[in-house]
């Protein structure tokens, strides 16, 4: 009876968590709306998420300022759910997004779209009369997740062809993240001044180019790939034991980590490529999501999507209150967030004894 009363409190104080995060999600995310750099006022923010205010107002609210919560709220659950699960299937604290290079693969092709091909612009020529026709918005996306998922594609088909090992995955992982690193410096020296401004600026992490159809986008491929993982909790649950434990229970341990990295990879390619590089989301939330509720998957799931949106959100608002006119790079305030927290882990106790 003891145990089953510890089980039952111990529900009830996850479902506590889950909820309070939840409503701590939504009530950010609304705060998030009256937040930029256009000096509209309270109420008239309030008039616009209404419907009545005025044309300029209405558009900052339901235009720009709602579709980049949006974003936020997305790109931190995918980002974040998708570093649990490589820490899970890795058996590494340190593993994140970015293991396998999908965010240097990302920021290659767009380096390549913007300085090479103007970004899908070439097409619209000195004629600006073209411009609606010929400019294509999501090119620079497009070759920036297609460069993204020919990296995870080398790196699995090597890992399959010498040793699907964790150990394996990791150095494969940051010897192509290397390789397109070098690439992306060797493109941006021949680049225009132009084109190295813009290829930067694209690099940052920025939740401002998010639109309605980004962030579906971004929500179906989230949503999939977390729906997926949740359903596979019990098998992630099994890892923790060790992958013999795992065998044991008749789990293909090497299909399960194939087929797991390849969802946190493509979940990671398709924030990255229509918001750059948004950093340690990934290390950050898994951790301390585990640090409070545990390691069950069942749970930590759920919550660590909750935990990311959270942060992500947070971070925005920031970036948008410090900016003084403009909003300064998501990217940039979880960097700076998640290097000291990154080499907390480091140096801890708990941790160094697994490194």
């Amino acid at each position: 009876m003891d145990h089953i009363e510890q089980l039952k409190k111990k529900n009830r104080r996850n479902a506590g968590i889950i909820i309070a995060m939840l409503v701590a999600v939504f009530l950010v995310g609304f705060v998030c709306l009256f937040v930029g750099s256009s000096n509209m006022r309270f109420a008239e923010a309030l008039e616009a998420l209404a419907g009545r205010g005025s044309a300029a107002q209405s558009r900052i609210i339901w235009k720009i300022r709602f579709p980049r919560v949006l974003a936020a709220m997305i790109a931190g659950a995918g980002l974040s759910v998708a570093g649990l699960v490589m820490q899970t299937t890795l058996n590494n604290g340190m593993a994140s997004p970015s293991t396998l290079g999908v965010s240097n693969a990302a920021v290659f092709g767009a380096n390549l779209s913007i300085i090479a091909f103007a970004g899908g612009f070439l097409t619209t020529g000195n004629n600006i009369q073209s411009f609606d026709v010929g400019a294509n918005p999501y090119a620079t996306s497009v070759l920036a997740f297609a460069f993204s998922a020919i990296s995870v594609l080398l790196i699995l088909g090597l890992c399959t062809v010498r040793s699907f090992s964790p150990n394996v995955v990791v150095l494969s992982g940051m010897a192509i993240g290397a390789v397109w690193t070098a690439a992306t410096t060797i493109l941006q020296f021949y680049a225009t001044d132009v084109g190295l401004s813009a290829a930067v600026i694209w690099s940052f992490g920025d939740l401002g180019r998010a639109t309605y159809r980004t962030d579906a986008i971004m929500f179906a491929v989230v949503l999939a790939g977390t729906v997926f993982f949740w359903l596979m909790a019990w098998k992630y649950n099994a890892l923790l034991s060790g992958e013999a434990t795992a065998k044991t229970m008749g789990i293909n341990v090497e299909g399960l980590r194939f087929v797991t990295l390849l969802l946190a990879s493509v979940i990671t390619a398709a924030c990255v490529s229509f918001l750059g590089v948004i950093g340690f989301v990934g290390i950050i939330c898994p951790h301390v999501t585990k640090k409070l509720l545990g390691q069950d998957h069942r749970v930590t799931i759920p919550v660590s999507c909750l935990m990311g949106s959270l942060l992500l959100l947070l971070a925005d608002t920031f970036s948008r209150s410090m900016g003084s006119g403009s909003a300064l790079p998501v990217g940039a305030i979880t960097s700076l967030l998640g290097a000291p927290f990154f080499i907390a882990i480091i140096f801890s106790k708990k941790e160094s004894h697994g490194c």
